[in-house]
């Protein structure tokens, strides 16, 4: 497997698991509701609703790295421009989740552009290409 796709699958656990996180606050760790229809789930706490909106934007942003990672991957497999755009991009959403946890919005924002920094190395390495 390539670093590439290695980074698409971590990307993939990462995403899941802000998926779980935010679903395992919301229901206050009641099984039963977690596994349940959650027609009545109770009002989020603080925490939760930070985890819910980091889960959603982890899982927009991880769209837009999987397009580009799959065009990098048809025309550029060995691209370390792109390597090192998506090595970026998957750090800063690895510390970008417990910085939006712990509700650092400065912080968190800035994470979040050098994330996007790095989508932006992906796309300008296959703009680039001959």
């Amino acid at each position: 497997m390539t670093r590439l796709l290695t980074l698409v699958v971590a990307m993939t656990v990462l995403t899941w698991l802000s998926i779980i996180v935010a679903s395992t606050l919301r229901s206050k760790g009641d099984v039963k509701l977690a596994i349940g229809n959650r027609d009545n789930l109770p009002e989020p706490t603080p925490l939760a609703a930070r985890a819910d909106r980091a889960a959603k934007n982890t899982l927009e942003n991880f769209i837009l790295f999987s397009a580009l990672a799959v065009a990098a991957l048809a025309v550029a497999p060995a691209s370390t421009q792109v390597l090192l755009g998506a090595q970026i991009f998957f750090w800063a959403r690895v510390v970008y989740l417990p910085i939006y946890y712990l509700g650092i919005p400065g912080v968190r924002t800035l994470v979040w552009a050098m994330g996007v920094a790095g989508l932006g190395v992906i796309a300008a390495a296959l703009l680039t290409l001959p």
